[in-house]
């Protein structure tokens, strides 16, 4: 649908312009008249050459949106103002474009939660649906406010989990790079000088020996291989089954399983209770929270529980069968049902989970940090060990 530009004049005599999408440039003049609106001028917008970039609108963009909307709300400013404002403040080009956008739709007569859900890839659906649900309940303010904390929260979530996993994955990799480089270009250098002494090497000696005359061999393939695997593994984990079967093995792997399960588990009871405690129906909210459980594992069972409740029955009997969520959570969850504080209760296991994650993240973190120590240690040690045995022996005879 074509978008034509506007000017014209407001009750008090007050200057307007924006943008419109109509079918045509009548249907425009019709729609700015409807709203007491004396028409200036309707031209079509020139169509504009787009260059494609990638604008990444980062949790923490979205949580910094929401608080200034929140304070300009509460401030007395109509919406259409505060969108006006933050287009010009915030710093991050694409988001600021976004929220032009979301200007424009609002300046044109869409609801808030309408416009935003033209923008789907930076404000998904528990976004609009929470903003929905506050315009009709006229609490837009406090709504904000409730999606500032609850991506603030979830953006130090995945911050704890990432930057654990940042030493050992470093580390990890360095170690594996170092083993490579030595077998591919240190371990030759000691071979060609052992081969031209002709002398009898001991067995670990001969055995690194051939390990890196293997690795000469196979790198290129091996990498092409890898190359290879890693490309199905993503084709393979697109798929519903693929990501399900991944997402199960991820939960049962030992010591970064038990970070997933209980991340996963904050975030679905977090999502959860903000969703109810803003006034989405509960079937909605499940829904919602279903597609962004980040685990197919977990997604299933959520969706089980919707189709449970649709039935007239309750909530925690098919968390309960789905054996991922933890006995002590459904059980809290049973608790908050019956006595009608599920929002609360639900807001509860969230905060306990989100300290239950630092102690499972602090304790992965000393587990694996000296294991890669070792490990690397082992590897670069025991090769290095190997190449002088035979001059330890050397020496050894001449002596």
């Amino acid at each position: 649908m074509p978008v034509f530009m506007y000017t014209g004049r407001a009750a008090g005599q007050r200057k307007i312009e924006g943008e419109m999408e109509a079918r045509d440039r009548a249907e425009v003049i019709s729609k700015l008249r409807a709203r007491r609106i004396v028409v200036g001028d309707v031209r079509a917008k020139p169509r504009e050459i787009k260059f494609k970039t990638r604008a990444r609108v980062t949790t923490k963009d979205l949580a910094i949106f929401a608080r200034l909307f929140s304070t300009m709300i509460n401030a007395g400013l109509p919406i259409d103002q505060c969108l006006d404002i933050l287009a010009n403040q915030v710093t991050n080009r694409g988001f600021r474009k976004i929220i032009a956008e979301v200007h424009n739709s609002v300046s044109g007569g869409a609801s808030l939660a309408e416009a935003l859900s033209k923008h789907k890839k930076v404000f998904d659906n528990l976004f609009v649906h929470m903003v929905e649900a506050g315009e009709t309940g006229g609490a837009l303010a406090h709504i904000f406010e409730r999606l500032s904390i609850y991506l603030e929260k979830a953006n130090a979530l995945k911050r704890k989990v990432k930057g654990a996993m940042i030493y050992p994955s470093v580390v990890f990799s360095v170690a594996i790079g170092a083993t490579v480089f030595m077998l591919l270009k240190i371990i030759p250098v000691f071979a060609e000088m052992f081969s031209r002494m002709d002398a009898v090497l001991p067995g670990p000696t001969l055995f690194v020996i051939g390990v890196s005359e293997l690795v000469q061999q196979l790198f290129l393939p091996g990498l092409g291989a890898l190359v290879v695997f890693i490309f199905v593994f993503r084709k393979f984990y697109k798929t519903d089954n693929g990501r399900y079967v991944v997402d199960k093995m991820m939960l049962k792997a030992p010591v970064i399983g038990m970070v997933i399960r209980k991340t996963a588990v904050a975030r679905f009871t977090r999502t959860l209770g903000v969703l109810i405690s803003s006034g989405v129906p509960i079937l909605q909210g499940l829904d919602i929270t279903a597609k962004t459980a980040g685990n197919a594992v977990i997604q299933e069972a959520i969706e089980k529980t919707r189709r449970s409740i649709s039935e007239g029955k309750t909530i925690t009997v098919p968390l309960r069968e789905s054996g991922v969520f933890p006995p002590m959570v459904v059980q809290l969850i049973s608790v908050g049902e019956q006595t009608g504080g599920l929002a609360e209760m639900l807001s509860k296991i969230a905060d306990f989970y989100d300290e239950e994650v630092d102690a499972a993240v602090a304790a992965m973190t000393s587990l694996i940090e000296p294991i890669v120590i070792v490990l690397m240690g082992g590897l670069i040690g025991g090769m290095l060990v190997a190449m002088y045995l035979p001059m330890f022996d050397l020496v050894g005879a001449i002596n």
